[in-house]
């Protein structure tokens, strides 16, 4: 009975985490509006090595359409400049004495069906390692009932592992939802 519980609570623990990864790949889908987690994937070259842009620099928002980077040190102003224009984020950093703007333009109609494209892909991929989950709790408590588990306990096991699975699968619906909403309003 401990290692159905176990396996039940290792497959929510997967299933959570796709959700959250989900969430952060729809933070970096730009909507139009300006938002620190459009760079905060960003690498920059600090000292020959790649580094997050966070680790860098201080990423603001003065406002909705506006990005404001302020490197600690004003050397790394041009290899910042080079990492947002080298992005596939399609934006024209403009490189200041001791900062870098990045303007937002408005997104075009076919922009925006290409970023719901782009959302509805990290939705899928987040369905699939749900169903990767699911997947793998279901041989593992199959491999409990060879071991001597009763069967109708392994049944019962899997259908909570399918309401886990329907219940994850619903929030990424939900998510991507809000998320598409969000690129085709304008």
């Amino acid at each position: 009975m401990d290692d159905i519980k176990k396996h039940l609570k290792e497959a929510e623990a997967e299933m959570d985490a796709a959700v959250k990864h989900t969430i952060t790949a729809f933070a970096k889908i730009r909507a139009g509006k300006a938002t620190p987690a459009l760079v905060d994937g960003l690498l920059v070259s600090y000292y020959g090595s790649p580094t997050p842009m966070g680790q860098v620099a201080s990423v603001t928002v003065p406002d909705p359409h506006t990005i404001s980077i302020k490197p600690w040190e004003k050397s790394t102003i041009p290899e910042i400049v080079k990492s947002v224009r080298d992005s596939d984020l399609q934006l024209n950093p403009i490189a200041e004495a001791d900062l870098v703007r990045i303007n937002i333009p408005p997104l075009s109609g076919d922009r925006r069906k290409d970023l719901v494209k782009m959302a509805k892909n990290e939705a899928e991929d987040g369905k699939i390692s749900i169903r990767n989950a699911r997947k793998e709790a279901n041989n593992a408590l199959r491999n409990l009932q060879k071991e001597g588990v009763a069967e109708d306990l392994i049944k019962r096991a899997e259908d909570d592992v399918q309401k886990l699975t329907d219940a994850y699968s619903k929030k990424i619906d939900e998510l991507f939802a809000v998320k598409e909403k969000e690129i085709t309003t304008v």
